[in-house]
């Protein structure tokens, strides 16, 4: 019995050192790499590049106190206010300049005495006229003078009552201590409250703005297009519009005005683009939303393309690998013509039927094919 547990015992151990050697020289042995392989596909290509922007209304108009500085005494309207032309957005209280207050007073002072003196005279001058004393030339010219006095001593009041309220006696509609919309349209934004001070605007200074008014109803898109893509479009091209605030929604723009002159950015040359945005009545489009808008460079319908990751390119001639047997390629040259950047037409040099080389089968492949196959 020992020596039969020996032989077998030695079988054993031969048996396991020849299925070693086997399994090492298997492992060591390079396996053949399995390819996918797609066809060509018949679609569309379209070439087109993207401007990033925002969306603004058209009409923008910063409301400026005009002729009085102050401080904001009553704010009529608030940020989203629909308002008409003329509609009052704020008024003033005006704070006046002590050397032009004294002075506007010591000029209604100075004009009353001289209104009284000249009063004095019309009164003694038309007693001696009623009794023919004087002549009517001479009556006519202390008349005259008279009245210029008066005119005088009105125009200072109205002067001084200028320099306190911003308005005249005579003309209390025509302040310009009511600021008023110069558009009709919505308030965008107020960047002032009731008690602050405010500046009027001149030829040197630009004034306090005190609203922003805007017509919603007429919105832009302001973007910028990158040198490399500027010579490609032109204005009246079409744009679909896509804002960010609003989802699985495109609107359709016009392009309208391409600036002629570049900005840096980033180290990048870009040029403004505009263009008239179609609006829709169920959306509601706020001013400053970010926006990217297609331009539409190039397109081909229905062409045979194949995905670009499947070229392979040698000096100036571009290639495929075309199966023309089981895992078995050869090269064959193509013409090719449009490309979106994912794939390209090609004109020439394939069929719809054949087969392309692609990527190595990884081993998450092979298994879905044994299962289908199962």
């Amino acid at each position: 019995m020992k020596k039969v547990f020996r032989i077998v015992l030695v079988v054993f151990f031969i048996l396991l050192f020849v299925g070693t050697i086997v399994f090492l020289y298997q492992k060591s042995q390079d396996k053949p790499v399995i390819y996918n392989t797609k066809s060509p596909e018949i679609t569309d290509i379209i070439k087109k590049t993207v401007a990033t922007g925002s969306v603004v209304p058209r009409k923008e108009i910063a409301i400026k106190p005009q002729g009085v500085s102050g401080i904001i005494e009553t704010l009529y309207v608030e940020a989203g206010d629909m308002i008409k032309k003329g509609d009052p957005i704020a008024k003033i209280k005006i704070i006046p300049d002590m050397i032009n207050l004294n002075s506007a007073e010591s000029r209604v002072k100075v004009a009353q005495i001289n209104y009284e003196d000249k009063e004095i005279n019309y009164q003694r001058d038309k007693a001696l006229f009623d009794k023919k004393v004087i002549s009517e030339s001479d009556f006519q010219k202390t008349q005259l003078s008279f009245r210029n006095s008066k005119e005088e001593l009105q125009s200072a009041k109205d002067n001084l009552q200028l320099i306190k309220k911003g308005v005249t006696q005579s003309s209390t509609k025509e302040t310009n201590t009511i600021i008023r919309s110069t558009i009709e349209g919505m308030i965008l934004d107020i960047p002032v409250k009731e008690g602050n001070s405010v500046i009027q605007s001149n030829t040197f200074n630009d004034g306090t703005t005190v609203a922003i008014v805007a017509d919603m109803g007429e919105m832009i898109f302001q973007g910028k297009v990158d040198e490399t893509e500027v010579g490609k479009i032109v204005q009246g091209m079409n744009l679909k519009l896509t804002i960010g605030a609003i989802e699985d929604m495109k609107f359709d723009a016009h392009l309208e005005y391409i600036s002629p002159k570049g900005v840096e950015e980033n180290g990048a040359i870009q040029f403004e683009i505009k263009a008239s945005v179609k609006l829709r009545k169920d959306f509601f489009i706020r001013s400053g939303y970010s926006a990217n808008a297609e331009i539409v460079l190039d397109k081909r319908e229905k062409v045979l393309t194949v995905n670009e990751s499947l070229l392979e390119f040698k000096n100036d001639s571009t290639f495929v690998e075309v199966e023309t047997s089981e895992q078995i390629f050869e090269k064959r040259f193509i013409k090719t013509g449009l490309s979106d950047g994912i794939n390209i037409e090609v004109l020439d040099g394939i069929t719809k039927d054949d087969k392309l080389k692609g990527a190595k089968k990884k081993k998450i492949d092979k298994i879905k094919e044994e299962k289908k196959e199962e």
